[in-house]
């Protein structure tokens, strides 16, 4: 299993108390709880089936929980999850198997994703801008460890109580292709969700590079922009079928005069939703657009904050300023 660099005693559950199921997420099982020592909330991400590593159950997932590991820990930074070690126990709430796990950073305001579905909408126009500027300045980060999320979607960017965003959910990283020498091998899977997967990676002899995550991202800033799920009616095949073909997400109801900087970034998202991938901006391109239009709403942040806070308290009248 693979060492993080500042951890070399892995986390039991005698060390851990209060736990509470909070999700699932792709291959595990995240619970909250509460660290005796450290005196603060962590996130535990567990294998799903309760897959001991003393089963005679295969590893691959333990082995896959052992590289996000490592690759989070490679990339810490501001807007990337934390990761505090490795868990290892027999959880209070997972039954009987030992397990093993992440002890991660604990995340107080969910997903983006389920702030949308809260909200029944986009935020505040200021706080979209904020979390377009923050996903790409982590992905931008992520990209120059020579590393892919491979996954990137509302539910894997995860929000602190200030709505501040952080890349989460490792599980089908990959090393970048660009980056591999002979030492390295690919997985040649595809990995992703099927509504944020470029068109190319739709091909059986797809190995993904880069260019992935920025179509990825593309689709995240529409659904931050209009507060919606892409495609929420077609079935899988079908969007395997369309996209390939040049179908989008529609863009017809984004009135880009609701605020300054928004027609910027609906440029910048169509562009990283490039049929080519050779077209698709990096991150670090991204990035000049991102910091432009955010720096004319930043002013503007703390109102927004408190408007969401308010209506995620007071559900019964919000008006957005979008």
């Amino acid at each position: 299993m693979a060492m993080l660099s500042h951890t070399t005693e892995p986390v039991g559950s005698e060390s851990l108390e209060k736990w509470e199921s909070v999700g699932s997420g792709g291959f595990g099982h995240v619970y909250k709880a509460r660290h005796r020592d450290w005196g603060f909330d962590v996130a535990i991400k567990l294998l799903h089936d309760g897959v001991g590593f003393y089963s005679s159950a295969p590893i691959h997932k333990e082995k896959a929980l052992a590289e996000e590991a490592s690759h989070m820990d490679k990339v810490s930074c501001e807007f990337v999850l934390r990761v505090y070690g490795l868990y290892e126990g027999i959880p209070p709430l997972g039954g009987l198997a030992m397990q093993k796990g992440i002890v991660m950073e604990f995340m107080g305001g969910g997903s983006v994703q389920a702030l949308l579905q809260d909200l029944s909408g986009p935020p505040p126009w200021p706080l979209v801008f904020r979390l377009a500027h923050q996903v790409a300045l982590g992905m931008n980060f992520l990209h120059s460890r020579n590393l892919m999320h491979h996954d990137l979607k509302p539910s894997n960017v995860l929000l602190n109580d200030e709505f501040n965003a952080k890349l989460a959910d490792f599980g089908l990283s990959r090393v970048s292709t660009s980056a591999l020498n002979s030492n390295n091998e690919m997985t040649g899977e595809a990995g992703g969700t099927y509504k944020y997967m470029p068109p190319e990676a739709f091909e059986a002899s797809y190995e993904p590079v880069r260019a992935f995550d920025r179509y990825s991202y593309g689709i995240l800033l529409w659904s931050i922009v209009t507060g919606k799920e892409p495609y929420p009616m077609a079935h899988s095949s079908l969007v395997a079928l369309r996209i390939p073909e040049g179908d989008r997400p529609p863009c017809k109801e984004i009135n880009h005069r609701e605020a300054e900087g928004l027609e910027e970034l609906v440029d910048l998202m169509k562009l990283c939703w490039d049929q080519n991938p050779s077209k698709r901006p990096t991150f670090k391109e991204c990035l000049e657009v991102t910091e432009k239009v955010f720096s004319k709403h930043k002013k503007e942040i703390h109102g927004a904050v408190h408007l969401v806070l308010t209506r995620l308290v007071e559900p019964t009248s919000f008006l957005s300023e979008n």
